[in-house]
């Protein structure tokens, strides 16, 4: 077994273990997105998921900058994670001049974060689709076809593990639990920047502070972001 392939298996193991009890949505779509962009030899990523009303929110991203590309590309209404959620289909586009063709804004932001390439899978159970992944690359060109084979069982398996029975029962529930994700992720934001602007370190290192300390405590990441923001924790 190559380096590679044992680090899909361990991906893989580490998904499924992450669905074992009650899990952390955030942080386990941090743990998909990470290992996700690790195996495609991409830079960065993001996950967006459709909220109660079908509209798709940026749920996880690799760095602060990554996720204000991510809300552009929902502002802008074009882009490789909403043409995926749309067509329940993979997407990788040949080279820069079919990006910008296909979404000359979306492109422009992204090339603006020194990126070159930008592809999305659907995170999808047969007819249900229920949000996207991003893969974004410093190089130019498409993912091979073995990657994006790769990328998309990768957001299946995420997929089955939010869709499963004993975590969620319905797609009522299903729509509850993504929304309060959400709540959390939008409390969270605001835990971030108590943190920057009491310590002086970079929003984006802040995330990984409070997710550290969430990890090395066992409070989940949206009951550690309220204490930061009531002011009942200072780290």
């Amino acid at each position: 077994m190559t380096s590679r392939e044992q680090a899909v298996a361990e991906t893989f193991v580490e998904l499924a273990d992450t669905l074992v009890a009650e899990f952390d949505l955030v942080d386990f779509l941090h743990t998909l997105i990470e290992r996700t962009v690790t195996l495609l030899d991409g830079d960065a990523g993001g996950i967006m998921l459709a909220d109660q009303r079908g509209g798709l929110q940026a749920m996880a991203a690799t760095s602060h900058e990554v996720r204000l590309v991510e809300l552009f590309e929902l502002q802008s209404d074009e882009g490789p994670c909403l043409e995926a959620f749309r067509t329940g289909q993979s997407v990788t586009k040949a080279d820069l001049g079919e990006m910008r063709r296909d979404w000359p804004d979306f492109t422009a932001r992204l090339e603006q974060a020194g990126f070159s390439s930008a592809q999305a899978v659907p995170m999808r159970l047969r007819d249900e689709v229920i949000g996207a992944v991003n893969v974004f690359r410093v190089a130019t060109g498409a993912l091979s076809e073995a990657d994006m084979r790769l990328a998309r069982a990768l957001a299946d398996v995420a997929t089955v593990g939010l869709l499963q029975e004993r975590t969620i029962r319905s797609r009522d529930l299903l729509a509850e639990q993504l929304q309060a994700a959400l709540n959390s992720r939008v409390l969270i934001e605001q835990a971030k920047g108590v943190l920057a602007e009491r310590t002086g370190i970079e929003v984006g290192e802040a995330f990984t502070v409070l997710r550290a300390h969430a990890r090395r405590t066992g409070v989940p990441l949206h009951a550690l972001a309220a204490q930061v923001v009531s002011g009942t924790l200072y780290l």
